[in-house]
């Protein structure tokens, strides 16, 4: 049981981060969660219209934060496929 459980998470972690990368590209372009829900590709859209005003940090932040927690979320699913994974002992 503890096993499956294990698994379930390993695949469960696998498949977040291109959701998470995915979610947020459809709000970068507009076809994502509307205003004003916060998300970091709406975060990421409305600081590039401001980026040219010198406000920078508006979109280098919640850039940051994304690619943050897309590497993450990889570094969890290959830790757990690396711990679970009978084929590659």
């Amino acid at each position: 049981m503890r096993r499956l459980f294990v698994l379930g998470c390993l695949v469960a972690a696998s498949l977040l981060r291109p959701t998470v990368a995915a979610a947020d590209s459809l709000s970068y372009v507009g076809l994502g969660i509307r205003p004003p829900t916060a998300e970091w590709g709406i975060m990421v859209a409305e600081g590039a219209t401001q980026a040219m005003a010198g406000h920078w940090w508006l979109i280098v932040f919640p850039g940051l934060a994304l690619a943050l927690a897309v590497f993450a979320f990889n570094l969890l699913g290959d830790a757990l496929r690396d711990m679970f994974d009978i084929r590659s002992r």
